[in-house]
């Protein structure tokens, strides 16, 4: 019901999945993997993340391996200050818009503040709920060591599960402000995470706002791809939110937020010429118009009156 649609029927479109994505793990340095097994490297893992259809379908039509629906639209979407007000209903609304567009790209979507914490119970309840309401190929969820048996309860049933430790953005108040975690003494704490939730039964671990020596040695030590965001260039993937990457962000962005356009600009622009011609008069014009009615002619009717006919009947479609 909620499928993708739009590559639907499209020869050669292979849609990624978990088992591919787990064989991305990248060999680590020139003398293979950490615990000694020889690999080639792997293509790296290129995520963003979309909240509506228009977005996503961009994003798939690009190549994009995985597209995150995240809790990140409270911000982005919703211009909340943070993550923590967004709903489980409002993020399966959102995945359901972002799966009709995917024909190729592996869609994960995210538990919000919570949705999870209360206990396995729930937790396996919400990742199934975004599962069949969201058309949701895996979640993720944010958390350690004191979640793990949740993610482990939420892979028994089948659910393919994303982890995310670092700073994790439903903990902000904790961490007092969006601020790099892993740094001194913090590093053992994430590593312990990242590795509980690998023992956990998650297939990939999102890191983000460590220390980038602190990214690579995680990314050594687990036989899941790490995905960084403001995690260095050491990762096994990069994750980027849509509209810092398109620049369509306004005010402040973190310093890991590469702008790969300007895209805000340009709908600025092109807001203001609209407005411009509207004012003009200048739009529409002819060509943006559909054709007009057929001159009336005044025709004798058989009762001897007069009746008003159209030249050319309407047109039943009138978007063509």
């Amino acid at each position: 019901m909620y499928g993708p649609q739009a590559t639907k029927g499209a020869k050669g479109v292979q849609k990624v999945t978990v088992p591919e994505l787990r064989a991305r793990k990248a060999s680590i340095g020139s003398g293979g993997r950490s615990d000694g097994r020889s690999e080639s490297p792997s293509e790296k893992i290129a995520m963003v993340t979309a909240y509506d259809y228009t977005m996503a379908r961009l994003a798939d039509e690009a190549g994009v391996d995985m597209v995150l629906v995240g809790d990140s639209l409270g911000m982005v979407v919703q211009g909340l200050s943070t993550t923590i007000p967004v709903t489980l209903d409002e993020m399966a609304y959102h995945c359901r818009a972002v799966a009709r567009a995917l024909g190729r790209a592996h869609l994960t979507g995210d538990l919000p503040f919570m949705s999870y914490q209360v206990s396995p119970a729930q937790a396996v309840e919400s990742a199934g709920k975004l599962m069949k309401e969201g058309a949701c190929e895996s979640i993720k969820l944010e958390g350690g060591e004191e979640i793990a048996e949740h993610v482990h309860r939420i892979v028994r049933v089948g659910i393919p599960v994303v982890g995310h430790v670092g700073l994790t953005p439903q903990s902000v108040h904790a961490f007092g402000g969006f601020k790099v975690q892993g740094k001194g003494d913090g590093a053992d704490k994430i590593m312990a995470d990242a590795l509980a939730i690998e023992q956990a039964g998650a297939f990939a671990v999102v890191l983000e706002a460590i220390p980038p020596d602190l990214a690579a040695e995680i990314t050594a030590a687990l036989s899941v791809p790490t995905i960084g965001i403001g995690a260095g260039p050491d990762c096994d993937g990069q994750v980027l939110v849509c509209s810092d990457l398109l620049g369509l962000s306004r005010g402040h962005q973190p310093k890991f937020a590469k702008r790969f356009a300007e895209l805000g600009n340009l709908a600025v622009d092109a807001f203001a010429s609209y407005v411009s011609e509207v004012r003009g008069g200048t739009f529409p014009t002819a060509s943006h118009s559909y054709k007009a009615n057929g001159a009336k002619a005044a025709r004798p009717a058989t009762n001897g009156t007069v009746t008003d006919e159209l030249d050319a009947p309407l047109a039943l479609d009138l978007w063509h």
